[in-house]
């Protein structure tokens, strides 16, 4: 397996595993008060999209540390 393809498995397995705990976050919050009545389609999709969008930052902040991280030996 070359380092591309074990970088795009690490990639694709931390951003699922961050997306995860992202929901299992999530749950904790109580959003029914912000919710319209008979808008229950639009606040789980909501979740979904915030879900996505904070799990990959965060999954791309960890990428880009572990990146950083393993280039510096070349600083020296």
């Amino acid at each position: 397996m070359s380092v591309l393809g074990q970088q795009a498995a690490i990639g694709i397995v931390v951003h699922l595993i961050f997306i995860a705990v992202t929901w299992w976050a999530l749950q904790a919050v109580n959003i029914d008060p912000l919710i319209k009545k008979g808008k229950v389609v639009q606040a789980r999709l909501l979740m979904i999209l915030l879900t996505i969008a904070i799990g990959t930052a965060v999954a791309n902040f960890f990428l880009d540390y572990l990146n950083y991280s393993q280039q510096l030996p070349y600083l020296f």
